[in-house]
């Protein structure tokens, strides 16, 4: 079967908003392709960089979001869905970047197709000792890496975007050996993973998409953990009966505020709520409801057009 490629230009923080556009438009899942990315996967000074500074030049200044669908009979009504819906989203996002929102088609056979987004995924490192790596991907590990080895299913994210890398580095830091932890909206599972890389003796990953918490759930076979993650379908209140000393999402600024109060009861005295997939311009709303909702000690971080938060219940 051939399959249309259909690629928008758009910005980083535009990209997760025009991801979304395309895979409710059908595609099973979305290639980003950020220059931003590859300058943040770049290994310290005096070490080999995990992707070439090439691969920044090839991709050039727009961010290219990348959805494919089926070439049938539906195919012109969803390329025309897609033009229609690029057209609306400065209105639908205002005050938000949205860059050219060009909408650019071309077809590509099967086998290009399944290639063509595996190829875009190489092993690439996050916070100071974790490495994601594809499953079809070789890695050689340093003896301190934490290789957390991740199979998206071509339907979640990979782990490339900022708001993952700064979850990573606040699990890295917050979550100690013993810890009970909760991972709302685990998606492929990577924080789960990276949290139980950290010693956490108990994870609930839970997921409202019945798929995610599938792939999630072989992510966290092929890691060896399954005798520590328990992947749940559901939100935070279906999926979680218990309490643990870190609670992570990494969703959105909505979302956030939606269930800053609620979640508090799933965590600890003392505990902690990690928070990102915030867009810079909605941190402070965030920041004001966590202290409303009872949160304190603050520790932000910004990473582009991004904001992650590391809160304590107090």
């Amino acid at each position: 079967m051939d399959w249309m490629k259909i690629t928008v230009l758009t910005t980083t923080i535009g990209s997760e908003i025009v991801s979304q556009m395309l895979i409710d438009a059908g595609s099973q899942g979305t290639i980003i392709e950020d220059k931003n990315d590859v300058q943040m996967n770049q290994r310290p000074e005096g070490q080999w960089d995990i992707i070439d500074e090439e691969i920044a030049r090839r991709i050039g200044d727009d961010v290219k979001v990348i959805g494919f669908y089926p070439m049938d009979n539906r195919a012109p009504d969803t390329l025309s869905f897609v033009k229609d819906r690029a057209r609306e989203l400065p209105a639908i996002a205002p005050g938000i970047d949205l860059g050219k929102l060009e909408v650019n088609m071309s077809t590509i056979d099967d086998e290009d197709w399944a290639e063509n987004w595996k190829s875009q995924y190489k092993p690439f490192r996050l916070g100071k000792h974790i490495v994601i790596r594809p499953g079809w991907e070789e890695y050689d590990a340093e003896p301190t890496d934490k290789v957390v080895t991740i199979d998206p299913g071509m339907a979640f994210g990979t782990g490339t975007h900022e708001t993952t890398g700064m979850c990573v580095s606040l699990v890295e830091e917050y979550v100690k050996s013993g810890m009970d932890v909760i991972d709302v909206g685990t998606g492929t599972g990577i924080l789960a993973i990276v949290a139980a890389h950290m010693g956490a003796k108990h994870v609930i990953a839970s997921d409202i998409d019945p798929m995610a918490v599938r792939v999630a759930r072989e992510n966290i076979e092929i890691n060896g953990f399954s005798d520590v993650i328990e992947a749940r379908e559901g939100n935070l209140l279906e999926a979680a009966n218990t309490t643990a000393e870190v609670v992570i999402a990494n969703i959105i600024a909505d979302v956030i505020i939606m269930i800053a109060a609620p979640v508090r009861a799933f965590i600890k005295e003392g505990g902690v709520f990690i928070c990102s997939g915030i867009a810079r311009e909605r941190e402070d709303e965030v920041i004001e409801a966590l202290k409303k909702a009872g949160y304190g000690k603050l520790d932000k971080r910004n990473d582009g057009e991004w904001t992650a938060i590391a809160c304590q219940r107090d």
